[in-house]
């Protein structure tokens, strides 16, 4: 018998930067979604997207929810805890292109230089999603996106990374 493949395969991407200045002036940029559309990667990816707010402005329970072109695909983003100035932690679920349920977390750690600023996400490829990860690894996909994320977000705070 061949190998088999398991129905799901969870996966890691994390990227990290340090910016100049403090949690503070930082924290804020991230713990309120209307703020998001400053600085997130994906803000470009279809100027025709759908978005609507939900919940408070800020903190626990604030959400946003987008629905675009196929690049964009759509889904909800709500915050399920926030711990300022060190941590925000978002319950991410994409309805297109595929359906995934994630959990995502931006820290906030002083460190020499400033803050280092660590944007996590985890979740598990399942069905259409666990073979397309196998050609190209969500690290690979997503990475690239928190790269280029985390240098907007350096260039919000009045800093570039």
């Amino acid at each position: 018998m061949g190998p088999t493949l398991s129905p799901m395969a969870a996966f890691e991407v994390r990227r990290s930067t340090v910016i100049p200045g403090s949690a503070d002036r930082i924290f804020p940029l991230v713990n309120n979604f209307h703020e998001w559309a400053r600085w997130s990667p994906w803000e470009g990816a279809d100027p025709g997207m759908d978005r609507r707010y939900f919940g408070p402005d800020s903190g626990v329970g604030a959400g946003y929810a987008w629905s675009g072109n196929r690049k964009a695909g759509s889904g909800t983003m709500e915050i399920v805890e926030s711990v300022a100035p060190d941590v925000v932690r978002v319950r991410l679920e994409f309805t297109r292109p595929f359906k995934a349920l994630n959990s995502t977390s931006l820290t906030f750690k002083a460190v020499a230089g400033g803050t280092e600023v660590t944007w996590l996400m985890t979740g598990e490829s399942k069905g259409v999603a666990k073979i397309f990860s196998l050609v190209v690894p969500m690290d690979k996909l997503v990475g690239p996106d928190f790269e280029k994320g985390l240098a907007s977000l350096a260039t919000v705070a009045g800093h570039p990374a």
